[in-house]
């Protein structure tokens, strides 16, 4: 079987025989319940090729789906289908000349000349001339709507100025309601307020409508059955807990790439996924704000939160989310009234591969693999003395300009962020703030046979003695693992480890 590694056309996966995960159900749901459509999700997670899919049921193309849930289910009458798909394009001249490139596109595809030259113009003139030509309405399908705006988050003024272009363009599909059939547009995020969306106000967003949670990923029953005889020999839990673990509000799926990846690759564990290219802007947006990495593990948050972010006001929360990098934990009813989102590291690759960039990003320098390994096996063997000299050693690496101007050293928060990220780089399970029925634990580590407890102190205060006092530990005593608890002072002065005490309480 070809594993279709990049690809998101459709016509070739099945003309070339490709391996093809069917989500033409979800298609078939989309066409009848729907008319406008809006499909938020990470990229590289088959966005591009479910609108692909699309484009050739509305154009009439049964053959295609022989042996697929849709081929007996639908009439597959033929509809005028507008594509649009934005590439790179960073700076308004060049999305106003991309639109209008994709627009005369379509009309050499439909057979239309259109005498508009103004972009927006000939978006209204094509969609009025399609739906004249064939005799039906047409179909309007957009792939990464908001590309021109995310590649543009880095320059405020820029990104605002490519929104208003393309605010202008969407309008023209409500404008021209009365000869559209079926809209559909992919991104990966949902802009706020007006933004580009005020045009389209009857516009079904269904990024996280449970009907809909695996239309794009692969489910582990699409794992286990369609790569099953590839995947012969693969340890599955392993597998899962690396790969697995996003989630819209339904079953939790893999990201494609992924999978596909790693099967090609020789079954190696790799970041494949967050390799591709992780956002500039969300790089530098880490940078610029306070962000308490310790609060990735679980984070909750309101419906807007997960739902839009403002190009005017950037929070980092809804973009880690919307890229990919937080995913749906749990949704639940909140006691005045409204929905609370639990958010969670969806999965190993994400979490190595995040937590190693926050350590460049808060160090300001690499985090070798050779301190990686030591730090780990620090912890297996239960070397202590050697774990407090390497943390010590990773302290003083910070640069002092990450100290300069500002109060930071003074907070237990930055040097938590800090050891959070590093040994959530390690791949090991960390619950930051641990709750006990005493209070809250700063840090449970899990390793091998082992669980550490850390408590933090950046005054003179004894983080050991509060540990015994509150009796932290008694929350694992029934764990059939070695318990260690630590306490780490900080000195706001030195900006280092001033003293750590632990004790093995195994008995």
């Amino acid at each position: 079987m070809k594993l279709p590694i990049g690809i998101s056309t459709f016509s070739k996966i099945r003309v070339d025989d490709y391996i093809y995960i069917d989500k033409t159900k979800f298609a078939l749901r989309l066409i009848q319940n729907h008319s406008y459509v809006f499909l938020s999700r990470p990229r590289r997670f088959g966005k591009s090729l479910f609108l692909d899919t699309l484009k050739e049921i509305f154009e009439g193309n049964r053959e295609l789906f022989k042996g697929l849930y849709i081929y007996d289910k639908y009439d597959f009458d033929k509809y005028p289908v507008i594509k649009i798909g934005f590439g790179g394009s960073r700076s308004p001249e060049e999305l106003v000349n991309m639109l209008t490139y994709s627009l005369r596109q379509n009309q050499r595809v439909l057979g239309l000349e259109c005498y508009n030259d103004d972009y927006a113009l000939m978006f209204d003139e094509l969609i009025k001339a399609a739906c004249e030509k064939y005799g039906q309405k047409a179909v309007v399908l957009i792939d990464e709507y908001d590309k021109p705006i995310l590649d543009n988050v880095d320059q405020k003024d820029v990104a605002l100025e490519c929104r208003e272009i393309l605010k202008r363009f969407y309008t023209q599909i409500k404008e021209n309601d009365a000869c559209l059939r079926f809209v559909f547009l992919t991104g990966v995020s949902k802009f706020a307020r007006v933004s580009i969306f005020s045009g389209l106000n009857n516009l079904d967003d269904i990024s996280l409508d449970e009907p809909y949670a695996a239309l794009c990923g692969y489910t582990q029953e699409d794992v286990e059955t369609t790569f099953g005889p590839m995947l012969q020999g693969v340890d599955m839990e392993k597998f899962r807990a690396w790969y697995n673990g996003y989630n819209f509000n339904g079953e939790n799926v893999y990201n494609p790439f992924d999978v596909l990846l790693f099967i090609s690759k020789g079954y190696r564990y790799d970041n494949y996924w967050f390799s591709t290219a992780t956002p500039t802007f969300l790089i530098k947006l880490l940078s610029q704000q306070e962000f308490f990495a310790p609060e990735l593990e679980n984070l909750r948050a309101g419906k807007g939160l997960v739902d839009s972010f403002d190009i005017e006001k950037l929070r980092i929360e809804p973009i880690l989310f919307q890229s990919g990098y937080l995913t749906l934990d749990s949704i639940s009813d909140t006691p005045f009234g409204g929905l609370e989102y639990r958010l969670r590291i969806p999965n190993r690759e994400v979490q190595i591969s995040f937590n190693d960039m926050l350590m460049d990003l808060l160090c300001d320098s690499g985090f070798r693999l050779e301190s990686k390994n030591e730090i780990y096996m620090s912890l297996v063997n239960a070397d202590m003395e050697g774990f407090k000299k390497k943390l010590q050693a990773l302290y003083a690496g910070i640069p002092y300009t990450h100290f300069t101007n500002n109060n930071i050293c003074k907070y237990e928060g930055y040097y938590a962020s800090v050891f959070y990220a590093c040994i959530a780089s390690l791949g090991l399970r960390i619950i930051p703030e641990d709750i006990t029925n005493r209070g809250r634990i700063d840090f449970t580590v899990f390793i091998s046979e082992r669980i550490y407890i850390f408590e933090f102190k950046v005054t003179d205060e004894e983080p050991l003695k509060q540990i015994k006092e509150k009796r932290y530990f008694e929350k694992y005593l029934d764990s059939g693992r070695k318990t260690i608890i630590a306490g780490i002072n900080f000195d706001e002065k030195e900006r280092n480890i001033s003293g750590m005490e632990w004790e093995d309480i195994s008995g």
